[in-house]
């Protein structure tokens, strides 16, 4: 693997970081400066990088850098299923549980026999979500479930907790609920409080414990797990009762199995699935059950129109390049070491640890495939949380630090929350939103301030 630093237009962006930068009051005041925008057709999603602090040079040597890096060659690979993980010799072929539900896999670049075990699995996953979510899927004592909770940690937690919250409404209790549900809950931390104060407000009769490892050796949930089957255990659920009452995820099932895990309740993923992106697969099963089969496959029909997008769309107009290539700038050439995800809607409220695992789990690395010690800073420390909480928290450090942040607002332009002055919430949220990215981007400087106190009296 080159190194990067090799490349001309790396050496093109560092002499253009060294140039004097203009302030971004400077650079949102130039013409055309409103069209730096990406949107990813048929995702709803749309950026607005006018407010980063590079211009069209800068811009058109990241190009130069993508394409001399080979960036769409090894995007073609993923997606054909290369043996791109070569550390574990493995495929990387998470898109691939994302595909056309429905589809034969014949024109799937990972092929035919990838795509209908997918389906395979995914269609269990659905029909048990269905039948659980239905009231047919019974305890020990023929109780219908009521409740889920999901035993899991790192990518077998943080992807479907972010996505039940997110998701919300389509819960059992939110207002596009579809049809009858179960409360689905979550536990990740083997500190004992966090599994009691879970378990301690359910009927055992009525509750389904998912066990949620690639492995089923992960210490962290084992633990977890061997409590909660205690639990089962004093209600008076014990031995082969306690089957219907169990669920294992796992790529490992011969060591589920060994532990008592019913095959009908054992739902499998391949080891071509990192984990943090395992949400798609049957780790998603706690997020099927919070929000319904359909929903679930509407889930994954918009991380396929992103793929699609991903693997079209060109360069400049690429959403998920773009966002890389920026932070590639951000960091390496600007040299910000943090950067903030400031998610203003709250149901983005666990968006922030999703995002940081994706992030820094995949790019924490010091040495290049080809065993060489990176001569690049590969990533910046990604924090954040909501945004309305971080204005009266830590943007005072933001807006008058020393420390220069790179800001993600994000936000969402339309709320059907059924409350009488839902309209005004959501309006007060996304003005507080483009406020916040104005003033950080604009600020104001000391003549300025003094004046507006002077008119203030």
């Amino acid at each position: 693997m080159t190194n990067p630093t090799q490349f001309p237009a790396w050496q093109q962006l560092a002499a253009l970081a060294a140039e004097p930068q203009p302030h971004l009051r400077e650079r949102l005041a130039a013409p055309g400066r409103e069209q730096m925008q990406v949107a990813a057709s048929g995702t709803g999603i749309q950026i607005d990088f006018s407010r980063q602090a590079l211009d069209g040079a800068v811009w058109a040597a990241l190009m130069d850098l993508a394409r001399q890096a080979g960036v769409e060659a090894q995007r073609d690979a993923m997606f054909r299923g290369d043996t791109i993980n070569t550390s574990e010799q493995r495929a990387v072929l998470h898109v691939a549980l994302r595909g056309t539900p429905g589809a034969t896999g014949n024109d799937a670049p990972w092929g035919a026999d990838i795509q209908q075990q997918v389906q395979a699995e995914l269609d269990r996953v659905c029909a048990f979500a269905d039948r659980v979510r239905a009231g047919e899927v019974k305890g020990s004592t023929g109780l219908a479930i009521t409740d889920v909770v999901n035993i899991g940690i790192g990518g077998s937690d943080l992807g479907p907790r972010m996505a039940a919250d997110a998701l919300a409404p389509w819960c059992s209790d939110g207002h596009h609920a579809q049809g009858p549900g179960v409360r689905v809950h979550f536990v990740s931390n083997p500190d004992a409080w966090a599994l009691h104060s879970t378990l301690r407000g359910l009927n055992p009769l009525t509750t389904l414990i998912i066990v949620a490892s690639k492995t089923f050796t992960t210490q962290e949930t084992m633990t977890n797990a061997a409590s909660a089957r205690g639990w089962l255990e004093d209600a008076g659920i014990t031995g082969a009762a306690q089957s219907p009452h169990l669920v294992a995820i796992t790529a490992a099932p011969q060591k589920s199995g060994a532990a008592g895990y019913p095959a009908e309740h054992t739902f499998t993923f391949w080891d071509w699935v990192g984990g943090r992106y395992s949400v798609w697969s049957a780790l998603g099963l706690p997020l099927a059950l919070a929000i319904g089969s359909s929903a679930f496959r509407e889930f994954l029909a918009g991380g396929q129109a992103m793929d699609t997008h991903f693997r079209s769309a060109p360069l400049a107009q690429n959403l998920p390049i773009v966002l890389a290539l920026s932070g590639v700038w951000n960091r390496n050439f600007l040299h910000c070491p943090t950067q903030l995800l400031s998610c203003y809607p709250s149901r983005l409220v666990r968006f922030a640890p999703f995002v940081q695992q994706m992030d820094m789990e995949s790019n924490g690395k010091r040495t290049r495939k080809d065993g060489q010690p990176c001569d690049t800073d590969t990533g910046p420390i990604l924090w954040g949380g909501l945004g309305i909480d971080g204005q009266h928290a830590y943007f005072q450090l933001l807006h008058q630090g020393t420390h220069r942040v790179p800001v993600e607002f994000i936000g969402v332009q339309s709320e059907d929350t059924p409350l009488p002055l839902a309209a005004e919430h959501h309006r007060v949220v996304n003005l507080n939103l483009r406020a916040q990215a104005q003033a950080l981007a604009v600020g104001r400087n000391a003549a300025d301030t003094l004046a507006a106190l002077q008119a203030e009296g």
